[in-house]
């Protein structure tokens, strides 16, 4: 085993679980590039290995969804679905399903960072309107998209991982993680429900000013109708044929890159370039980390000490354990290795996406509301979070792997 190739590997992954490195200025995606160069520069990969290590169609897959949420959100369909939410003539813990069952339905065909990102500010200025406190809202945002990404391959950036990986069937899986996706979004509900019943209003002495409207683009129907066509569209050649997923979403993302009024920088300003760096990165540093043996070692390690990686049930609470530590991409790319069960694919992301709201950082999608929340003058944290992330996380993957054991 090369000790440079295992110094860097637990540099990276010490990032991954506490976000950045002591004394410098970088995030996780940073990290993870310094980590790709660092092996570069030092000789342990060339630069064919370190193309050889991209998984492409993971890549073109996420960028092609990337540019059609683009698409929805520079059309304004985003912000119109969310002011239709907030002004609707709905009790509290109605609104509150609604937002719910929208965004998980978003989330299951659309990036959930992209829908809390849009939708995270126009709600809580309509929850403002109502006079009503937008914390249980954005929280049901928050942990809403989570569980409703995981209903489809598409739904979030570990499902494409895992989907493209393991050529897994789009409908066959949807049918697996349709179930415990739609309990999941009930239980939601239900627990937010509780939690905050006879407290949905502003507390007194809460700041009721409502915060400077902010710039979002105006509706507009004819871009928003092309964007959800080729969503449609897209999602059905998943369904319906056998054609490469990440060639049917490039296709489609050029179809709307290819406007007449829309221009293409706004658009693929949008695009989550960071997260693509952050797969990039973390692909060349997994790659020499197997290349090197040591991945292998380690699980033959990990199966004497009575633990087999391999075995649905210990891939379940590893998953959901590795994931809390540093998040959930990085959890699934060292897992892969051992996904042979004919279920592993179902389990790597039922339980990698429901155990994102366990904590706050978790889940981009809770750092995106809880971003979008303090920049309005609300805070969130991390134990504000737990009080109903922990509750939704341990209800939601017993449903899912009870329904795994049920199906299995």
């Amino acid at each position: 085993m090369d000790p440079v190739v295992l110094i860097v590997f637990g540099v990276v992954y010490l990032g991954m679980l506490a976000g950045r490195l002591p004394f410098l200025a970088i995030d996780r995606t940073g990290v993870a590039v310094l980590g790709a160069i660092a092996l570069l520069a030092c000789g342990r990969l060339s630069l064919k290995e370190v193309w050889d290590a991209q998984d492409v169609p993971t890549l073109a897959l996420l960028l092609g969804f990337m540019v059609l949420s683009a698409q929805l959100r520079l059309g304004g369909f985003y912000s119109r679905v969310t002011q239709r939410i907030a002004g609707a003539q709905a009790s509290p813990a109605r609104l509150l399903g609604l937002v719910i069952a929208v965004a998980g339905a978003l989330s299951a065909l659309l990036a959930n960072d992209i829908v809390c990102l849009a939708m995270a500010p126009l709600l809580a200025r309509g929850c403002w309107r109502r006079g009503l406190d937008p914390i249980p809202f954005l929280l049901a945002l928050a942990c809403a998209s989570n569980v409703g990404s995981a209903a489809t391959l598409i739904g979030n950036p570990q499902n494409m991982l895992i989907g493209q990986a393991l050529a897994l069937d789009f409908a066959a899986y949807a049918k697996t993680a349709f179930v415990p996706s739609v309990l999941g979004l009930g239980l939601t509900w239900g627990l937010l429900v509780w939690f905050y019943r006879e407290r949905w209003e502003l507390s007194t002495g809460t700041d009721t000013r409502e915060p400077p409207e902010a710039e979002t683009p105006a509706f507009n129907l004819w871009q928003t109708a092309k964007g959800l066509t080729f969503v449609a569209l897209t999602v059905a050649a998943f369904l319906f044929t056998d054609w490469p997923r990440e060639v049917l979403a490039l296709a489609a993302a050029g179809l709307c890159l290819a406007s007449r009024r829309m221009a293409t920088r706004p658009m693929l300003g949008l695009v989550d370039w960071h997260l693509l760096l952050l797969f990039m990165g973390l692909f060349v540093v997994n790659y020499a980390l197997q290349a090197s043996g040591a991945l292998d070692s380690a699980i033959r390690s990990v199966r004497e000490a009575g633990i087999d990686p391999a075995h649905p049930g210990w891939l379940f609470g590893v998953t959901v354990a590795l994931s809390n530590l540093v998040s959930n991409v990085p959890a699934v790319m060292l897992l892969l290795p051992v996904a042979t069960h004919e279920q592993a694919g179902p389990i790597l992301a039922l339980a990698s996406t429901l155990a994102g709201n366990l904590i706050l950082v978790g889940s981009i999608a809770n750092l995106i509301v809880a971003e979008q929340a303090g920049m309005l003058g609300l805070k969130i944290d991390w134990k504000t979070h737990a009080r109903v992330g922990v509750p939704v996380t341990l209800s939601t993957l017993a449903v899912a792997a009870g329904w795994l054991w049920l199906t299995g």
